[in-house]
């Protein structure tokens, strides 16, 4: 069984020092005349970069030091995650998965709500406090086999639930359809997308539709994407360098792929505080992992071949990021879809944004297949 050992969040002086100074030398632009509309304005960015100098990080981080954590060398990868054992030992197993522009932190609200379960909370290969790959890329079904070698042969879980989102959405499948003898069942907000030779030969105008209006929104929005699959290292050095730059890269998403109106960051803050915000910030900050954040992008985001279907129990809820996507398309991907809904509330980081809710949704489900 590999070796696994305690690891504390313990960021130095000096960098914290480094950090409030050049967060005061930040020069500041206005927005540009006719922008295109995001979830980042100048004077959003100038109220951010005021509280992340006055940000009290120790607080916040003994607050993240009492979720106790772990380090666990899997492969040539050191796996940094949080585990929050139940009291019960026959608890069911959960792994969470978190996906770009954030953090395992995000989640931590989501999994305090499940003392029922053992949470598995991991950062992936890259990100935060997992170092990335020695060797080799980092691909979709590499992190799959990662993240289930991670509960079965360094946490000595049989069988575990799975759930991941944004870039582990397809690990999460992955995990499902690879290890259906180990997985129990799997929890999706981020529902399956086929394939792009895939999409060419749906014939239903519904689905194709869909697909059309991603693409077009794709052509406008997906910016972020093209550039940190295409010109990583030019960005990276960019935002590594400045906490400011860094700041505006993150949040803009958050903002723009929570449950918000119009793009509104006030909506943005009543789901996901500033704390968490300037949290997610100060973990990429503090560990300059937004280089290797991005080589998911540019190394194997996309799975060129078609993942088998999942076969094991499914729960999906459809976030409201992607609230048009289509019952047919899970169902034709999910053999034994238990539960499909359109979640009322929570966009794309939906176990950070409606914690009680999917904490509500996951028990249930556990329940369900007899696991509670």
């Amino acid at each position: 069984m590999t070796s696994v050992r305690p690891f504390t969040i313990a960021v130095p002086e000096a960098v914290l020092d480094d950090l409030r100074d050049r967060l005061r030398r930040t020069r500041l632009l206005p927005d540009s005349p006719r922008k295109p509309a995001s979830g980042m304005t100048s004077s959003y960015l100038r109220q951010l970069v005021h509280a992340w100098q006055e940000f009290d990080w120790r607080t916040r981080e003994r607050w993240l030091n009492r979720h106790p954590q772990f380090l666990a060398d899997v492969e040539d990868t050191t796996v940094h995650f949080a585990h929050l054992r139940s009291a019960d030992d026959a608890a069911p197993a959960l792994l969470v998965m978190h996906g770009w522009p954030h953090t395992f932190a995000l989640q931590l609200d989501f999994a305090d709500l499940l003392p029922d379960f053992h949470v598995v909370v991991a950062s992936l290969p890259g990100f935060a406090f997992s170092t990335p790959y020695a060797t080799g890329p980092i691909t979709e079904r590499r992190l799959a086999a990662t993240m289930h070698a991670l509960m079965t042969d360094a946490l000595g879980y049989d069988r575990y639930l799975t759930y991941g989102e944004d870039v582990s959405a397809n690990v999460n499948d992955l995990i499902a359809a690879t290890y259906p003898g180990s997985v129990s069942g799997i929890l999706v907000t981020h529902s399956h997308f086929p394939t792009a030779q895939e999409r060419v030969a749906l014939t239903a105008a519904d689905e194709r539709a869909f697909f059309a209006r991603l693409a077009e929104a794709h052509s406008t929005d997906g910016a972020y994407g093209h550039v940190q699959a295409t010109r990583p290292d030019t960005l990276a050095a960019a935002l590594n360098d400045s906490p400011a730059g860094l700041l505006a890269w993150l949040t803009e998403k958050l903002v723009e792929w929570s449950d918000t109106a119009s793009h509104d960051p006030v909506q943005l803050e009543q789901a996901i505080s500033r704390e968490r915000i300037l949290t997610e910030a100060m973990i990429y900050w503090v560990t300059q992992s937004i280089g290797t954040s991005f080589r998911p992008y540019y190394e194997g985001a996309d799975t060129p071949d078609a993942i088998a279907p999942v076969e094991v129990p499914a729960a999906v809820h459809i976030q409201k990021h992607e609230g048009d996507y289509l019952e047919s398309l899970a169902r034709d991907y999910y053999r034994d879809l238990r539960v499909f809904e359109r979640l009322p509330a929570g966009g794309h980081f939906a176990v950070g944004e409606v914690p009680e809710q999917m904490a509500e949704r996951t028990r249930a489900f556990a329940d369900a297949l007899g696991l509670l």
